[in-house]
């Protein structure tokens, strides 16, 4: 098995236009819902600056050398997330390439489920007056969130992926990445400016985000969530951005592009948090949010900007279209993993690729847009475990198994020695051991929420 840093790479016929497309590609597939609908759920259930500080720190030292590693695989192999574990590592790692499958399409059926409640939303926002109480939303939210509505919106947003994937890398995603991530930060930085300025805005940044609770540093349940939120949001573990690198030339400079895309997406959650919770205290909605992960932008956003009127209406407007906007930057690179295999390994067109994973997709989805506990389900598995889990597989892969792999591509790039030496220090001494045990006391707070005496 060769093991050097060019010697078995592939050639995907596609490239990014610039080292700047795929770092917009890149932070498009990081930044999505997660950090719009989860950050502002688990903050809150994680005692505010608790949780924050768990989840800066695991992503700065545990995520950040783990998505260079999977950079550096990509591009090093010129392979999809299907083959490329095997290039590096041999036969044995075949797993860890299926499970990126596993974690993309799974995470894919429920996401585009979401996708579609947060298009129906925007659709509602600009057409029709918002709910006027709790009662009205919840009734709402239902409505959307189950039956015909609910598979309708999720096998359009799955359609609107697949055309973005279809069109190609440089034509469908980079385009989109462009013009899309732009938006979202203005979008952002417009509602921050907004949210600010409301008289509950000091009250929200005190109590839910700056809010300290010391007992929340060592809770379990605030420590999957932070590991879930990191790796969630960061994409580290399930192959897209492996996908993504994998068309990338041998002189882009991987860290510093990690870096980026780690730090946007970072900026945008902290962000869509300075724009969630003053919302909240403004307008006393702290219950739904603690309460529901789907509360706070579904439930809790509408109902409180309704008695706002006209402006109320325009703001739930622009925050929904900046959600969608997130969403399906997402939703592309999560298709794009099974859609690169089925190329790489089968040798499919990307059209036919696409469309017959599409299909797929949408079929499992159907159970989770009939019913929102097993999107919830779905949500927790493999939009939680399986990416932890795949975090894990990767550091191992690249700080133990291939190490020279690692460390030859990021020389012939020019990375530093000293930023080398750090990347894998904090990649075989940091990153597996904590990685490690957030995976175990994922599952075993998972499994204790699931118990019936919980």
């Amino acid at each position: 098995m060769v093991d050097s840093a060019s010697g078995d790479r592939g050639h995907p016929p596609e490239q990014w236009g610039s080292s700047l497309g795929f770092v917009l590609a890149a932070a498009g597939s990081a930044v999505g819902l997660g950090n719009l609908w989860g950050f502002a759920y688990r903050a809150s259930q994680g005692g505010g600056a608790a949780f924050v500080l768990l989840y800066v720190l695991i992503v700065a030292l545990v995520c950040l050398p783990v998505l260079v590693a999977e950079m550096v695989l990509g591009r090093s192999t010129g392979h999809s997330p299907l083959v490329a574990p095997i290039t590096a590592g041999g036969r044995r790692w075949a797993p860890l390439g299926w499970l990126y499958i596993a974690a993309s399409v799974g995470i894919l059926s429920y996401y585009a489920v979401l996708m579609g409640w947060t298009g129906r939303s925007l659709l509602h926002a600009i057409s029709a007056p918002l709910p006027a109480d709790m009662a009205s939303a919840e009734a709402f939210f239902a409505g959307i969130s189950s039956g015909g509505d609910a598979v309708l919106g999720h096998l359009l947003s799955l359609a609107l992926t697949g055309v973005v994937v279809a069109a190609g890398v440089k034509a469908g995603i980079e385009r989109l990445s462009r013009w899309g991530m732009p938006l979202l930060f203005v979008l952002l930085l417009a509602l921050l400016v907004w949210a600010s300025l409301l008289p509950g805005a000091h009250r929200g940044y005190s109590e839910f985000l700056l809010r300290w609770d010391a007992s929340k540093l060592t809770d379990l349940t605030t420590i999957r969530n932070a590991f879930t939120q990191a790796f969630f949001s960061i994409g580290a573990g399930i192959g897209c951005i492996l996908a993504y690198a994998s068309y990338l030339d041998r002189r882009s400079g991987i860290p510093g592009e990690a870096a980026a895309v780690v730090g946007m997406d970072t900026a945008v959650g902290l962000m869509a948090g300075c724009v969630t919770f003053p919302i909240v205290a403004s307008f006393a909605l702290g219950d739904v949010v603690s309460g529901s992960t789907v509360g706070t932008l579904f439930i809790a956003l509408p109902t409180g900007l309704a008695s706002l009127g006209g402006a109320g209406r325009l703001v739930a407007a622009a925050f929904f279209l900046l959600a969608y906007v997130a969403a399906i930057t997402s939703s592309v690179s999560l298709l794009e993993v099974p859609v690169s295999s089925a190329m790489d390994r089968l040798g499919w067109s990307r059209r036919r690729a696409v469309w017959l994973m599409v299909l797929v997709i949408a079929v499992i989805g159907l159970p989770s847009a009939l019913d929102v506990a097993v999107l919830e389900r779905m949500d927790a598995i493999f939009g939680g475990v399986c990416l932890i889990a795949g975090g894990l597989l990767m550091a191992l892969l690249m700080g133990w198994r291939a190490p020279d792999r690692f460390r030859q591509d990021l020389q012939e790039s020019g990375t530093s020695p000293r930023l080398l030496r750090y990347l894998q220090l904090g990649l075989r001494w940091v990153s597996v051991p904590v990685i490690s045990l957030g995976l175990v006391v994922s599952i075993v707070d998972l499994l204790r929420s699931w118990s019936p005496a919980s």
